[in-house]
């Protein structure tokens, strides 16, 4: 099993910008400290190779953000100014997502300590999201691996519009997206399974849509890989969230997906997704939830 990172690749982002960049070097040192991880479980990724990208994405807006040539608008669409560090640090979390699916066939599972970048669509980015690395990933895992069919069960509270866009009509991958109605995006895409909750929803309302949502995923599809956007975001101290999950709330999320991926034999890769607690120390505490969570149900 192995956790990969690349927390060190940081942006240079304006002060007061509230993407939490900081969130994910400091889940990696509260899971290195947590005792149930070795130091060579922890991984730096490759980058995800044009080649990778180019699956998911058209050539000319991978080679537009690559050479810098974005702009002004698509950057504010995106949520952060280009720079050479946004590409390299795009390029690896996407090949993070990729390694933690290469692990995951080979072990069961693995992880990505960051990614979920499902606002990404072929030929843009929005919502902080460059590449979308699920479909990259997924994409990856088909060509290099052989695997035909693929679940991306999608739990941040943002809908995963990137992701329903590029995989639309491919019936090799099944989008799953369990999200707020009144939330970002506010145009949504169609997933092969959509489940939209009010504002307000705690946890049992929740997690009774969200078995019901795994059931048909996983019935429907029959995937031989999961990939799993875990996403902080549906807490109840979220900023950006609006529904009301408690922490244990979210932990019996993450529950009910691993046991049931467990029972049918699934392998899955975990992205983080989401996550922009009023306390950043909540977010981290939750994403590393997911994580021990994973350890203690899959092994």
């Amino acid at each position: 099993m192995t956790l990969h990172y690349a927390d060190h690749f940081v942006l240079p982002l304006p002060p007061g910008h509230r993407f939490p960049m900081a969130k994910y070097a400091r889940l990696r040192e509260r899971l290195a400290a947590s005792g149930e991880f070795r130091a060579d479980e922890f991984r730096v990724p490759a980058a995800a190779s044009d080649a990778e990208i180019l699956r998911a994405h058209c050539p000319r807006y991978l080679a537009r953000v690559v050479g810098g040539e974005l702009t002004a608008r698509e950057q504010r669409a995106i949520g952060f100014p280009w720079s050479a560090a946004m590409v390299e640090r795009s390029r690896r979390s996407a090949g993070a997502t990729i390694a933690a699916a290469r692990d995951a066939l080979a072990r069961g599972w693995s992880a990505n300590l960051a990614g979920g970048t499902h606002h990404a669509f072929r030929d843009r980015g929005e919502g902080f999201c460059v590449f979308n690395d699920a479909a990259i990933a997924a994409r990856a895992m088909q060509a290099e691996a052989g695997i035909a069919r693929v679940a991306v069960i999608d739990c941040d509270v943002h809908q995963g519009n990137g992701t329903a866009a590029i995989l639309r009509g491919d019936d090799s991958v099944f989008t799953f997206s369990i999200h707020g109605a009144g939330n970002f995006p506010f145009a949504k895409e169609e997933s092969d399974l959509d489940i939209e909750l009010a504002d307000g929803t705690g946890d049992e309302e929740y997690l009774w849509h969200l078995e019901r949502g795994l059931d048909e995923t996983l019935e429907r599809s029959r995937p031989q890989l999961a990939i799993y956007l875990a996403g902080a975001d549906p807490h109840e101290g979220d900023r950006l969230g609006r529904l009301a999950l408690t922490m244990r709330g979210l932990e019996r999320r993450d529950e009910r997906v691993f046991t049931r991926l467990a029972a049918r034999g699934i392998p899955v890769a975990i992205a983080m997704a989401g996550g922009y607690g009023r306390d950043i120390e909540v977010t981290v505490a939750i994403h590393a939830g997911t994580i021990l969570a994973a350890r203690r149900l899959l092994g």
